[in-house]
């Protein structure tokens, strides 16, 4: 039996002693059955991500064989190195940029208000409260269809295919799994291939308007960029986000020191959220091909292997993070972290999933301070490469008052 089963459902359930295994006996471990490597420690991750000329994105982000080509799709840009992802990138930030990310704020920080409104009249009602049905997670559609120009009529279609991708992690690439998934990629892309075509012609205040518009030394962004872009921030951005937002609040309700500490200081969540990522990440691994034979304590690792980034267990080692690093602390000065990776794969929506996060748990501390989660009653989503829930029954909420 391996040592590392990314499919094992105990280890799914708590895969930190696992990774604590390792990194400590094994930082460089070989899985012969699925023939993938794992790299655990933080500096042999963090190096490796920040050289794509040897640990390649572009077969793939995940350990199985030719993932791009069995679903029949030209590579996005997270399945690029540079120097076209640069190029890719700094066009995208063109459009992407801190300002709209800005300004979203007050339609974020209304639609939370309105969430919770929605729980405590829930709690009042005697009916069940679920925090990552409830809030997490149709935060990011929310955010994400505003932001792409979606209409809210059609902001339901988001969820089933973000379910359908997440399942090629969750069922390997069987047929069932890949028929439902290649729907869903033709869905999305039919989709924001016919909004695409409609801001050409009729340009609106929202991102895919700005993309087409953005222009670096004569050069733009065609179609099948923008599309691409719009199936990374659907397919990364959403349930990422909304698992951040749910592992802070699980995170939280294991110590309410530091709970209260958050609701009687909020300028210490930025901060905070931060620590969360590096103690829960939504994203635990992620692959990259090997370009050339590598060497890494004393393990040679060949050119073609598929190597693992364990963002999971990097994110706890004690030799970045100190004897305190199996510990959570909202306080926490983080040099360097790996929640949002490093180097050219700098996680691209970072700013957008702090600012929901961030305004997520201003509302929820100010509103609802005991807020806590049934981790008992929870599913947690099954996945070899990410961390999160299907479901979190909350606890401690106080009722609306019925006037």
């Amino acid at each position: 039996m391996p040592l590392y089963d990314p499919f094992d459902p105990s280890f799914q359930d708590d895969p930190y002693p696992t990774y604590q295994a390792l990194r400590d006996g094994h930082p460089v471990y070989r899985h012969e059955k699925l023939d993938f490597w794992a790299l655990s420690r933080f500096e042999d991750v963090w190096d490796a991500v920040r050289r794509p000329e040897v640990f390649s994105s572009a077969s793939g982000l995940t350990f199985y064989p030719d993932e791009i080509g069995t679903l029949g799709l030209a590579p996005t840009m997270v399945m690029l190195d540079p120097p076209r992802h640069t190029q890719l990138r700094a066009l995208v930030s063109r459009g992407f940029t801190a300002r709209r990310v800005r300004e979203l704020e007050d339609r974020i920080r209304a639609f939370v208000v309105d969430r919770i409104t929605e729980m405590e009249r829930k709690a009042a009602d005697g009916e069940p409260v679920d925090l990552h049905q409830d809030l997490s997670s149709p935060l990011p559609t929310f955010v994400l269809a505003g932001l792409l120009g979606v209409p809210d009529t059609d902001r339901d279609r988001f969820d089933p295919w973000v379910r359908a991708l997440v399942g090629i992690q969750d069922g390997g690439f069987t047929l069932d799994v890949i028929t439902t998934a290649m729907e869903a990629v033709g869905e999305m892309f039919g989709y924001f291939g016919e909004l695409i075509t409609r801001r050409r012609s009729e340009h609106a205040d929202d991102l895919i308007s700005a993309l087409i518009a953005a222009e670096i030394d004569g050069e733009r962004l065609d179609d099948w960029d923008i599309l691409g872009f719009c199936f990374v921030i659907v397919a990364g951005g959403n349930d990422t986000t909304g698992n951040l937002i749910s592992h802070a609040v699980m995170l939280l309700d294991r110590d309410h020191r530091q709970r209260e500490l958050l609701a009687g200081a909020p300028s210490l969540i930025p901060n905070s959220l931060m620590e969360f990522l590096r103690f829960e990440g939504s994203v635990q691994s992620l692959a990259r091909t090997a370009t050339e034979p590598v060497e890494i304590h004393g393990v040679q690792i060949p050119e073609g292997a598929k190597v693992m980034m364990m963002y999971g267990s990097a994110n706890r080692d004690e030799r970045e993070f100190g004897d305190t690093a199996d510990r959570l602390d909202v306080t926490r000065s983080i040099r360097r972290h790996l929640g949002f990776a490093t180097g050219p794969h700098f996680c691209v929506g970072s700013h957008l999933a702090r600012l929901q996060a961030r305004v997520a748990l201003e509302e929820l501390l100010a509103r609802q301070p005991g807020i806590g989660v049934d981790t008992d009653r929870a599913t947690r989503l099954a996945s070899a490469f990410t961390r999160g829930w299907q479901t979190l029954p909350a606890t401690g909420i106080v009722p609306a008052v019925r006037r």
